[in-house]
């Protein structure tokens, strides 16, 4: 049988969908190849979720689409830059996120020479397929596809689309799968785990109790969570006590993306300063050693120096364990790419400035 090679970017649901669709290949006879030159077809799983993401992207696609052979782009890119990648590999075929069931049907028509497309939302559950994991200690888990906000810089949501939560009883038997096979941490995942569940009368807090009644020698980690719908003090609440099971790794990440008030309004964020700190002090309160991971966007249109030191000051006050910092970009289609952006210069600086104050805090946990 032919041999494919693929490779992945990006978030933990991106390597879901690379993990399963290697599965598939696989037990449609196909062999794995680890190097592109080893393989019949290449495969490529995209991020665009910045605008340097997609920048390398474009630089990955054209270097595999310059050895000659067969191409299928996956991953987001499909979905929000389609005709990029016509461009710079017209004679690749795509599948996007919701169509990784057609990889097998793609890599069969590739190595006949056939180009395919396949960006429709399919929208099933991703439970339950056979996998090639990447790390054979990690079982990684998609929750849900899409989430429920409308962030105005976000290209991802153009991607993965409105929220769809899976049934609990299917990530719990996926749970049991990955255990028994031997993994030992069990990654919950989705574009935005805080509003899992809302569309099908359950919550975040749920899921994470019902896979922490599974047997086994295992460890949980949550993916990350928009402040917007954990700021209910019920489902915080709730969220918290699911976090204390001891199966439960205490890492949150809680990405608040700006200091300022006025920002997060023009971001669409769905939530003020006030509710993220509210949010990071409940959960210190009642589980001091859990570690804090945020993030936060540097230059965001209209962004004033009174905008970036109000999210300096809110940095020195939290203290998190770790910031992922990123300068602004636009992204094709977005409400902020239409906004007054600001100059690459300011931008530079204040992310520079940000780095650095980010790498001297001492960490709230160790204070």
């Amino acid at each position: 049988m032919p041999k494919v090679y693929a490779q992945v970017h990006g978030c933990p649901s991106n390597t879901a969908d690379y993990e399963i669709s290697l599965g598939l290949l696989k037990q449609a006879g196909f062999e794995i190849a680890d190097s592109p030159e080893k393989a019949d077809v290449n495969v490529l799983f995209t991020c665009t979720v910045k605008l340097t993401s997609s920048q390398r992207m474009i630089g990955i696609i054209k270097k595999l689409a310059q050895t000659g052979k067969p191409l299928i782009v996956a991953g987001c890119m499909p979905k929000t830059e389609q005709r990029v990648i016509e461009k710079i590999a017209p004679d690749a075929s795509m599948a996007g996120p919701d169509s990784i069931e057609h990889m097998v049907e793609a890599v069969h028509a590739a190595i006949k020479g056939n180009k395919v497309i396949f960006v429709v939302d399919d929208r099933k559950t991703k439970t339950g397929f056979p996998r090639i994991r990447k790390n054979s200690n990690i079982g990684i888990i998609p929750i849900a596809s899409g989430c429920l906000s409308n962030c105005s810089y976000c290209l991802v949501k153009f991607a993965r689309g409105k929220l769809k939560s899976y049934p609990i009883d299917c990530i719990v038997a996926e749970t049991k799968a990955l255990v028994a096979d031997g993994c030992r941490e069990i990654w919950l995942t989705s574009e935005d785990n805080s509003c899992y569940g809302l569309d099908i009368g359950t919550n975040l807090a749920e899921i994470i109790k019902a896979v922490s009644a599974v047997p086994g020698d295992f460890k949980i980690r949550v993916g990350m969570m928009n402040p917007t719908y954990i700021k209910n003090e019920k489902l915080l609440n709730e969220l918290i006590e699911a976090y204390k099971d001891k199966k439960v790794q205490k890492f949150l990440h809680l990405p608040v993306q700006s200091g300022s008030d006025k920002i997060l309004k023009l971001m669409k964020r769905g939530y003020t300063v006030s509710d993220f700190e509210k949010i990071v002090e409940n959960f210190r309160r009642e589980i001091p050693n859990i570690y804090l991971s945020t993030d936060i966007i540097v230059g965001f249109p209209s962004e004033t120096g009174e905008d970036f030191q109000a999210t300096v000051e809110l940095i020195k006050k939290i203290k998190p364990d770790k910031v992922n910092i990123s300068k602004f970009g636009a992204r094709p289609g977005t409400e902020a790419a239409g906004m007054e952006q600001l100059d690459a210069k300011t931008i530079g600086e204040r992310s520079r400035k940000l780095h650095i104050l980010a790498k001297g805090i001492k960490p709230f946990a160790c204070n």
